[in-house]
């Protein structure tokens, strides 16, 4: 065919489109930028993803990124407060909240929130470590930090229901929150206002 990019090439472009946001004009945009670069950086790129599976993974703690199957940098920096946790969705997620300068506890991720017609139900959600926590009286406040959308409203519905028999609080994010937000696009100085304000979810209190 006319015009087609060697095989190899073709491959490159149709993995970059698999990111999000990117389509084909941007993908073949950065698969020449790739190809120019030197071997050796190129080389580089390719070790560092062919590892990747292997050497990030899930923090036994809370399953944000960590090297190794060790713990992440914040479940090990001893300064953070381990009577508080925020849960939220995704690990991507926790820079976002960081930026704030606002939240010093410890985070737990859940893995996503409950959207049935993808296929996540609440049994999926990463939850048994949190509610051990909580049982044991490690942690004594839980903050949802979860998306204003429909399903960020049941997942934070589902966790408060898990939670209440073990005495814990629960709060949720209050002011600044626009209604149907995702926690990953709120800027860093909302989300500040939103964890200072945090209110008792009402079926709990």
């Amino acid at each position: 065919m006319a015009g087609k990019y060697p095989e190899n090439f073709e491959q490159l472009i149709d993995m970059l489109k698999t990111l999000p946001g990117v389509g084909k004009r941007s993908a073949e945009r950065m698969a020449f930028s790739i190809y120019k670069w030197d071997a050796e950086k190129t080389r580089k790129l390719g070790k560092i993803i062919a590892e990747l599976p292997e050497r990030v993974t899930k923090c036994p703690e809370c399953a944000n990124l960590a090297m190794d199957g060790n713990k992440c940098s914040i479940c090990l920096d001893s300064k953070r407060d381990t009577s508080l946790v925020c849960v939220i969705e995704e690990a991507s997620q926790i820079q976002n909240i960081e930026n704030s300068g606002f939240f010093r506890g410890r985070y737990h991720i859940l893995g996503g929130k409950i959207t049935p017609l993808k296929g996540q139900e609440a049994h999926s959600l990463n939850t048994e470590i949190l509610l051990k926590k909580a049982k044991e009286g490690e942690v004594k406040e839980v903050v949802l930090a979860l998306s204003y959308d429909m399903e960020g409203q049941a997942t934070a519905i589902y966790i408060a229901g898990i939670l209440r028999e073990t005495g814990v609080k629960v709060t949720r994010l209050a002011q600044g929150m626009p209604a149907g937000s995702d926690i990953s696009y709120v800027d860093s100085a909302t989300l500040a206002a939103a964890m200072s304000g945090r209110t008792g979810i009402g079926n709990i209190d």
